[in-house]
């Protein structure tokens, strides 16, 4: 490890222990959870290999009684969420470590969170104060270990979930659905494959982004929001290019965290439009967002300009006016995503404008559309949705 990049142990939003190795920490985590029967939530391509079978070993020789459930979707849905309840309630499970990507870590969450409540999942929708109806004290402590860098649910009070009979991704909201400890292990993600790397650490970027360029006064979410995408320009590419970067892999870790840290202050139309993207195409968030991207900086610009001299200069791009700093960072971005081979356009993906007024009209009502700079509706998000199809910028 180099000097800029060292082991620590830190306190927000919630205790995170980070280093190489810190996977050896995991019995002791649990300990301090007061987890004695762990059941592990992973991603169905995690079983057989080494963070999985490491994992369940160190348990195992630390005297856990511990079980695997893996039946999860890449966009989780609600009936993984309810076989996982089933699995954990019969196994008499006391609490959960979500090991993987973020539909891995979203699914633990609602599964630890669904195991206690007796009002079926969708009650709790992030909608007004509907958490106020779950019963908060019976809430399984969650272990996070993510095994990829982009969403951050790892440090999120959020899991996301389709509704499959709506075809539309649901944000469950808690307070207490925050898992308690998270390890990051840079280690973890060294077998993650390049186009996994670009898609994930796209998935970030989109987090950091939007997070900056959200309306509203809140300068810490801000200043999080731009180191990590100070650490995603310098780092994502070294870990693209060479997967067994362990620096690199580190600090795509944490900055992952830091765009789902920031993010509290909003997020914005490419989350608006992914969402129901994901629900109905099936497509992996951290892609669309990626195809989302610049086309929704584009259609932005005139609310977001005056924030984007900071942030050019900070990412070391020119940035001596407005119109310098948005053609800079719009450049950076399309580069970025040639460089991670991502597809320019929806039409790249496979996608077609078929479904275009259920995606546009589940978007409008997407909780993220909310925050984004220009208020949205189903016309101009349909013009976005169109531009992004058809790589009109």
């Amino acid at each position: 490890m180099k000097s800029s990049m060292a082991s620590g142990n830190w306190n927000y939003p919630t205790t995170i222990w980070f280093g190489p190795n810190r996977i050896q920490d995991l019995a002791e985590a649990c300990r301090q959870c007061g987890i004695e029967r762990p059941l592990i939530v992973t991603d169905p391509g995690l079983l057989g290999l080494a963070p999985l079978t490491a994992t369940e070993q160190l348990l195992r020789e630390a005297n856990f009684a511990v079980s695997v459930f893996s039946d999860i979707k890449p966009n989780p849905a609600g009936d993984n969420v309810t076989v996982g309840v089933s699995v954990f309630r019969a196994g008499k499970h006391d609490g959960i470590i979500a090991l993987g990507g973020g539909s891995a870590i979203d699914a633990a969450k609602a599964i630890a969170f669904q195991s206690g409540q007796t009002l079926n999942l969708w009650s709790f929708e992030d909608v007004g104060n509907n958490y106020l109806d779950a019963n908060s004290g019976k809430i399984a402590p969650i272990v996070a270990v993510p095994t990829t860098s982009g969403t951050g649910s790892e440090v999120g009070r959020v899991a996301v979930i389709v509704n499959e009979e709506e075809q539309r991704k649901v944000l469950i909201f808690h307070p207490k659905m925050m898992p308690q400890i998270v390890i990051l292990d840079p280690q973890l993600t060294v077998g993650l494959p390049p186009p996994m790397t670009a898609a994930t650490g796209m998935d970030a970027l989109a987090h950091c982004l939007e997070a900056y360029c959200a309306p509203g006064f809140h300068p810490m979410a801000d200043g999080i929001a731009v180191r990590g995408m100070q650490l995603i320009k310098q780092w994502l590419p070294i870990a693209y290019g060479d997967g067994a970067n362990i620096e690199a892999r580190g600090h795509m870790q944490v900055a992952a965290t830091m765009g789902a840290t920031a993010f509290q202050k909003g997020l914005g139309a490419i989350h608006a439009l992914s969402h129901p993207v994901g629900a109905i195409y099936d497509c992996h968030h951290g892609l669309t967002n990626a195809a989302f991207m610049p086309y929704v900086f584009s259609f932005n610009r005139a609310a977001i300009s005056d924030r984007l001299p900071l942030l050019a200069t900070a990412l070391e791009l020119p940035g001596e006016d407005e119109q310098v700093a948005f053609e800079s960072l719009l450049h950076w971005i399309l580069s970025l995503r040639k460089l991670l081979n991502i597809p320019h356009t929806l039409a790249d993906m496979g996608l077609d404008d078929q479904q275009i007024d259920k995606v546009c009209a589940m978007a409008a009502q997407d909780p993220t559309a909310a925050t984004n700079p220009v208020p949205l509706n189903v016309e101009n998000l349909r013009s976005i949705y169109l531009a992004t199809l058809n790589g009109i910028l």
